[in-house]
């Protein structure tokens, strides 16, 4: 409890307890959350423009990440906004991620929506096969989706924000309380899109 952290997290760093308050943290931890709910409407944009034809959007999001609800709100609300029908799936497990991508095909989902999350990231080389497959491309919130043969993403430049971490770490050594050190949001923002992916897809950008 006496040893300053200094974190990044995906998801809200006051609902995940992290931290007392974003102002002040009032705990011996502090650093940056990428959780981004105003972005949710851009990467259904940025897909829509792409593919015109879009009506039907599939949501693949994590139960327990913390803000999940505020995440999937988010996401309803852009997608009535742009006439998309949604329909959402809670994933926790591979064996649940598989059974949610069959469910989606038989959905006959044009797109998916993935929130930031430990299974869809890690296992985005896993969605890109079957987005292939199905011919139903995905959009998420990091680079490495897209680098990983997804579609696209919006999102955080993660490396600035992690970057950006040793400004804690040196006020930290100088002195400074991270209970009094207000948790920071990322400044820098990237659209990244796999091209090969756009082409196998049958997409033009």
């Amino acid at each position: 409890a006496s040893i300053p952290i200094v974190f990044t997290i995906s998801g809200d760093a006051v609902i995940g307890k992290f931290v007392d308050s974003w102002a002040r943290p009032g705990v011996n931890r502090t650093g940056i959350s990428l959780f981004s709910l105003e972005l949710m409407p851009k990467r259904l944009a940025f897909m829509k423009e792409v593919m015109p034809g879009m009506k039907r959007v599939a949501i693949i999001g994590w139960p327990q990440h913390a803000g999940e609800i505020m995440e999937l709100e988010a996401a309803r609300t852009a997608a009535e906004q742009s006439g998309l029908v949604h329909q959402y799936y809670g994933v926790s497990t591979v064996a649940e991620l598989d059974a949610a991508l069959e469910a989606i095909a038989q959905w006959k989902g044009d797109a998916i929506l993935v929130f930031a999350g430990g299974i869809a990231i890690a296992n985005a080389d896993r969605i890109a096969a079957f987005a292939l497959r199905k011919r139903i491309p995905a959009v998420s919130t990091w680079a490495v989706f897209a680098e990983n043969g997804n579609l696209m993403t919006y999102g955080p430049v993660l490396k600035d924000s992690y970057e950006r971490l040793a400004t804690f770490v040196d006020r930290i050594l100088k002195g400074a309380d991270p209970a009094h050190m207000p948790v920071e949001r990322p400044t820098k923002f990237e659209l990244v899109i796999n091209r090969k992916a756009a082409r196998a897809l049958g997409i033009d950008i």
